[in-house]
This record gives structure tokens, C-alpha cells and sequence, in this order.
């Protein structure tokens, strides 16, 4: 079927974080103001509606009107070992499949089960916030590995620096988040090979966040760094249907552990985790029912992420922005405007009265940055961007 991705859906009332957490906003900090004309572009769900066979999966789901105790079918992991054959061409073996309630409650998992206070663990900045409080509140060195852009925005891994920093006696962990958030890079088998081999020569333990991988653009290849090194006996790998198919309010990661031992530890360390019924029913359908949709929402997004580039060159040159090679995230460096991003985010925050997410949250190498989520309608996409360029026209 057609899906509609214009349609301005009203997501008030249903318990959104975006749309009815204004207070829970203010506190953490990302506003002071939030009212019926803001719009909040700052989190990463969609605003899009969901592909219709998992609608109907729910509502069977409802209609039998008994929720108690599940478990997984076998068509949960054959979904599941499908889709990623297919897509990726990747081999899962139903045992090397751990579920979790979420990707960040396993990444916390994983820094408790494989490593111990004090000891350091790699990441990427600028990156997800929650994997420095993964690392710094339980106790963990953060070793940062900073991507560095050039001319055109376009971010490198520094491999020199990487391997400097595995080298270090009390390095244990390496979290890839790949696609990158927020800076959109898919990166290639070769860099994948080649951070596999280091973390492999220094016994550094991969954790990767691929929950992105699905969400890529039509001239791209987003290759799993499973698959992409034969050096993968000490790979964790963080996939979901969250991101992909905008259900982060079913909490669905699934963990792909190939070696036992390491399955075994972080199984115990997970502890028991009873899945929901909905849950179930909505893999099952998004992953064999919902590529065409998939399809559409990557041809909207791309669509979309082309209207921004064009309308930035036209109305605010000074912004610096290119589009992402994967993710719905889009980071644009306002440096050239000479302000400070405290006066960037009171033109964009409180004048505009648009919710994006300061680029000092993804570590230092954000400062002069702003991270939109960008799968919402494009009117409405378009009406952000229209209150923002006039906040901005005052600036020589």
C-alpha cells in the first residue's frame, strides 16, 4: 500500500515524550520554554505512522484480550534470521539471540558484565549521550576516540589515536555506534576490518550499536561489523526494530552474541526479561511484512533531508551541513554565524520555539552543532525550519 507521510498526525494525549513531556523536558534541561506551538524535533522517533500489517498484528493482539506471561515463538527468531540474511546478508543463529527491554538498558548491561570499575572504555565523540553515562556512572574510564570532520563535515575515524588508546593496560571495551549518532556516517567494511583487528590484537571487547543500520540512504551499504571481519569471537552486537519501524515505546533490542561464553555472562547479567505480547506480534509482522513500507519512509526521508540542504544553502548559508550517509539524524554546525551556542539555542529554543538537542550534549566536539531528528511530515518539517531562518536574519 501507499503510505501518506504528509499527514500531520496529533500525537497529544498519547503520552509522548515529545509532544506531552513538556516538564520532563524543562528538567532535563533542553528548554525553558515548551508550549502548545512548540515543535519538538529533538528525540529520535517519527512522527509517521507505522506499517499497516504491524497495526493489524496489534490488533489481533488486542483482540484476543488476554495479556499474560509470553514467550518467544519460533517465529520470533526466524523473523529475525530472516530479515538480516536478507537485508545484510548476515548469518544469526537462533541461539546467539539474547532479547532486551532496550539498547541503552543493555549497554549498561554489557559495561557491568565485561568490565570493572576503573577500567577504560573506547567511544566516539560527538556521540549518543547515554554512552558516557553508561561508562562514567558505573564507574568506567571514558576513552575517547574523537571523529574528526574535514572541509565538507565529513567525519574520520583518527586509527592512530584508536589504536593508541586500545594499547592502554586497563582498555577493555570499544562501543561502535554504527550508523554514527549523530553524525551519520556508515562506515566501510575496511575501517570496520580494521577497528575490528586492533580491538582484536589488544583484547578489547566490541560492543556495537547498529540499531540505526536499517535506516540508510538509497546509495549506501550498511554492513554489521559481524559480518564484516572474520576477528568477530568478541563482537556484541545491539539491533531492534525500534528505530526502523518507530516503535521505541514496545522496547525491543535484540543482542546477536556468537561466542557462548560471552552469551552466557551477559544472558546472567540481563537477568530474566518477560517480553511483551505486542512486542512479539509487532517484530514478527515489521520484519516480514514491513519492507515496502520501509522503502517509502527511506525515499520520504532522503526527500526530505534534500529539502532541508536546499532550503539551508538558500536561507541560512552559514549553516554547515551535509547529508547523512545513514540515520533520520541531521548535525548542522551553526559556528558560522559567530555566536555562542548559548545565543545559537535561544534564537532556535525560545524565539523559534523548536526543540533540537545542543551538540555540547554529544561530548565537546559539539559545541557548535545542532541534532534534528528529521522523520516528522515535511509541512511540519518545513515550518521548524521557516521559524528558525527568521531568528537567524538579524546575523551579518
Amino acid at each position: 500500500m501507499k503510505y501518506n507521510f504528509d499527514e500531520i498526525i496529533n500525537r497529544r494525549g498519547t503520552y509522548s515524550v515529545k509532544w506531552d513531556g513538556g516538564e520532563f523536558i524543562k528538567k532535563a534541561g533542553l528548554t525553558n520554554r515548551y508550549d502548545e506551538e512548540t515543535i519538538p524535533l529533538f528525540t529520535a522517533d517519527m512522527d509517521l505512522p507505522v506499517p499497516q500489517p504491524l497495526i493489524d498484528a496489534l490488533h489481533k493482539t488486542v483482540d484476543h484480550r488476554i495479556f499474560g506471561y509470553t514467550v518467544f515463538p519460533p517465529e520470533y527468531f526466524e523473523a529475525i534470521q530472516h530479515w538480516f540474511k536478507k537485508h545484510h546478508d548476515w548469518e544469526i543463529k537462533k541461539d546467539e539471540i539474547v532479547y532486551s527491554p532496550g539498547t541503552v538498558y543493555a549497554l549498561n548491561v554489557a559495561v557491568r558484565a565485561f568490565t570493572e570499575p576503573g577500567d577504560g572504555i573506547i567511544i566516539q565523540r560527538p556521540v549518543y549521550p547515554p554512552f558516557t553515562s553508561a561508562i562514567e556512572a558505573n564507574g568506567r574510564v571514558v576513552r575517547n576516540n574523537a571523529l574528526k570532520p574535514d572541509e565538507q563535515g565529513y567525519y574520520h575515524i583518527d586509527f592512530a589515536d584508536f589504536e593508541a588508546k586500545a594499547k592502554e593496560e586497563n582498555t577493555k571495551m570499544f562501543i561502535l555506534c554504527n550508523p554514527h549518532n549523530p553524525t551519520g556516517r556508515v562506515f566501510t567494511v575496511d575501517e570496520l576490518k580494521k577497528l575490528a583487528a586492533i580491538c582484536a590484537e589488544n583484547d578489547v571487547l566490541i560492543v556495537a550499536d547498529e540499531i540505526h543500520g536499517d535506516l540508510i540512504r538509497r546509495n549506501q551499504t550498511f554492513v554489521p561489523i559481524a559480518k564484516a571481519t572474520e576477528e568477530n569471537d568478541r563482537i556484541i552486537t545491539f539491533t531492534a526494530i525500534n528505530k526502523t519501524f518507530n516503535v521505541a515505546g514496545l522496547h525491543c533490542t535484540n543482542a546477536v552474541i556468537s561466542n557462548k561464553e560471552l552469551r552466557e555472562k551477559f544472558s546472567k547479567a540481563m537477568g530474566h526479561q518477560s517480553p511483551s505480547p505486542f512486542m512479539i506480534s509487532a517484530l514478527i509482522a515489521a520484519y516480514n511484512e514491513g519492507e515496502d513500507w520501509l522503502e517509502q519512509l527511506k525515499e520520504y526521508i532522503d526527500g526530505t533531508m534534500e529539502w532541508v540542504v536546499n532550503f539551508l544553502e538558500k536561507r541560512m548559508p552559514k549553516v554547515k551541513v551535509r547529508i547523512p550517509e545513514g540515520t533520520y539524524i541531521m548535525w548542522m554546525d551553526f559556528s558560522g554565524y559567530g555566536l555562542t551556542p548559548d545565543e545559537v539555542h535561544e534564537r532556535i529554543y525560545h524565539r523559534a520555539n523548536v526543540i533540537l538537542e545542543d551538540g555540547k550534549m554529544f561530548g565537546e566536539e559539539g559545541l557548535p552543532y545542532q541534532r534534528i531528528c528529521i522523520p516528522s511530515p515535511r509541512p511540519m518539517i518545513q515550518e521548524a525550519f521557516e521559524r528558525i531562518a527568521k531568528e537567524f536574519e538579524d546575523v551579518n
